[in-house]
């Protein structure tokens, strides 16, 4: 049995949708047929969505049911039990935090290479001078949905030190890197992702849009205990050649030694590493494209 079959087969779910937002959010482009390819006149909203969410996965590797709803313009009943046939046709794995992954049916695409791996190999050269200007330890990360995910982690040389997050998935508001990220987003771009706000930090979306001001305003997102105390860590994100946020630099340390009043400083040094990492995206699409 193919693919394709397997995948209309975890799509044979009874249709409970909610009616679809007449109009999408600014921000990324929803994933859509390839150009040429009408919509069939009988279409199957269940079977769409399913599909729908497998190119979701093999995109972004991870989601949760309330960005699987937001994306398909579902009820999040509805976005649940889509994932869950997906899963038990191994299109999706379902963590204990509840987020859905990439599943073996999809083996193949994850390991496909991709912007997100020629990203790590750019940066790593840039990562390493970040690291040794510091001696502490830096991280490369991209946003996934409300999440970010650390491509790579060079820890410091000092015996206390912040240790690799490498492969690590949080919540970007927590995070200085994902704070630099959701940043940069539309207001619209932030209501989609965000519909309900973020509740265990007990904020709604004005609140989140305010702090976020503040990001950008500053120009680098901080983060002081909020993944784990005793550590703080400024994040700002990098623009790729689309004027688009691809991914974000970070630095972090014990609080003890990287304090407040030194913010402004290293977010200036974090800043020419951020430069550095934009020209070497550019020259490497030049070259793409040459």
């Amino acid at each position: 049995m193919g693919m394709t079959e397997r995948v209309l087969m975890a799509a044979d779910v009874r249709d409970g949708s909610a009616p679809r937002r007449a109009l999408r959010s600014a921000g990324p482009k929803p994933i859509v047929a390839d150009a040429g390819e009408a919509r069939p006149l009988y279409a199957i909203t269940s079977v769409d969505n399913a599909l729908q969410l497998v190119r979701l996965l093999e995109r972004d590797g991870i989601v949760r049911v309330s960005d699987a709803a937001a994306e398909l313009g579902v009820a999040k009943s509805t976005a649940h039990r889509l994932l869950g046939m997906l899963c038990y046709r191994d299109f999706a794995r379902k963590d204990e935090d509840h987020t859905y992954r990439r599943g073996p049916a999809l083996g193949a695409s994850a390991r496909r290479p991709g912007l997100r791996d020629s990203l790590s190999v750019v940066a790593a050269p840039v990562l390493e001078r970040l690291r040794r200007e510091f001696d502490e330890t830096v991280h490369l990360l991209v946003l996934r949905q409300t999440q970010v995910e650390f491509l790579a982690s060079l820890e410091c040389t000092q015996s206390l030190r912040v240790s690799s997050r490498a492969g690590a998935l949080m919540d970007a508001y927590r995070t200085s890197g994902g704070q630099a990220l959701l940043a940069m987003l539309p207001h619209a771009e932030l209501a989609r992702r965000f519909p309900e706000g973020i509740p265990d930090a007990g904020l709604d979306l004005n609140g989140l849009r305010r702090a976020l001001a503040e990001v950008r305003r500053r120009g680098y997102g901080i983060n002081e205990g909020l993944t784990e105390r005793g550590v703080v860590a400024i994040g700002a994100s990098v623009i790729g050649v689309d004027m688009q946020p691809v991914a974000a630099l970070c630095v972090s340390a014990p609080a003890f030694r990287l304090q407040r009043r030194r913010f402004p400083q290293a977010a200036q040094i974090l800043r020419q590493h951020v430069s550095l990492l934009e020209d070497e995206l550019a020259q490497v699409s030049a070259r793409a494209t040459g």
